[in-house]
């Protein structure tokens, strides 16, 4: 009888090593699992390698020492075909992603390839639009898209060829603190709503404990730690190491338990949790 728990494994990452033509050990020592409906972040300082771990996970990069194990079968002997049904990358910048003249062209330009009839193309085209809240799009030219909604044409793109797991570099580069909380929460509801695993590397810290399940942290090539936010976020000098910072908030109550010596049980990453910490001390 097959085991529950590792036919919830979606994605199995071990790497020995990767290096960039040039002889660059650009990732080494990388062991992380991916099960079903999760949303995992991958947490990194620019350089740190987190683009080119996404880009073997989809199986654009074979050349790596170590097994990547897609629903269980070796990525390394699976065809792009095979891959693309399931895996979906979505890049930094949508520029790099987008190439059709109108939004409905570039959506549908997956289920075509991928053989499916008129209506059913048209279908998932609408479906997916209108789940990423760009409905009305269809006839727009993508040069005349905002730089957010170039990301949402992208993951609809995405969307429309059916993939259980996204991939997604950045999702919120670019954008301003408006359409960083759109872009999560409309990653959310994919994630929550549909079952989407999602998989997404970013550097911002304020952002990872509000909407992620579990996250590692890559530094130097490799994953330094992992885990659910409370566990990966301790103090600030661990965050230093590894070029980051701990959440604005977090960092705020860290110094007041620790320099202003105010009996915090505990240091919160959000300011909904900051907010009822304080109420404790207050009561």
């Amino acid at each position: 009888m097959e085991d529950i728990k590792s036919s919830q494994i979606r994605l199995s990452v071990n790497i020995n090593s990767f290096k960039y033509p040039d002889g660059t050990t650009a990732l080494f020592d990388i062991s992380l699992e991916i099960k079903r409906g999760e949303f995992i972040g991958i947490l990194g300082s620019n350089g740190s390698g987190k683009t080119t771990l996404l880009k073997i996970m989809d199986g654009l990069l074979k050349d790596f020492e170590g097994n990547i194990l897609l629903d269980g079968a070796n990525i390394k002997k699976l065809s792009p075909k095979e891959i693309y049904r399931k895996v979906g990358l979505v890049f930094q910048n949508p520029d790099d992603q987008l190439f059709a003249a109108t939004v409905f062209e570039d959506v549908a330009f997956g289920p075509i390839n991928m053989g499916f009839s008129e209506d059913e193309v048209i279908n998932r085209v609408n479906n997916a639009l209108t789940y990423v809240e760009m409905d009305g799009y269809t006839k727009k030219s993508i040069h005349n898209l905002s730089f957010g909604q170039k990301k949402r044409v992208c993951i609809a793109g995405l969307l429309a060829m059916g993939h259980e797991i996204l991939l997604l570099d950045e999702p919120t580069a670019g954008l301003d603190p408006m359409g960083e909380y759109k872009m999560m929460n409309l990653l959310t509801k994919l994630n929550k709503d549909n079952g989407v695993t999602i998989v997404m590397a970013t550097h911002s810290v304020d952002l990872v404990p509000l909407f992620l399940d579990r996250l590692y942290i890559l530094s130097r090539g490799r994953v330094a730690r992992g885990g659910i936010p409370e566990d990966v976020f301790t103090a600030p000098e661990d965050m230093s190491n590894v070029k980051l910072r701990l959440p604005q908030i977090a960092e705020l109550i860290y110094k007041l338990k620790h320099e202003d010596n105010m009996p915090f049980e505990k240091i919160p990453l959000t300011i909904g949790e900051a907010r009822r910490e304080i109420a404790r001390l207050y009561a």
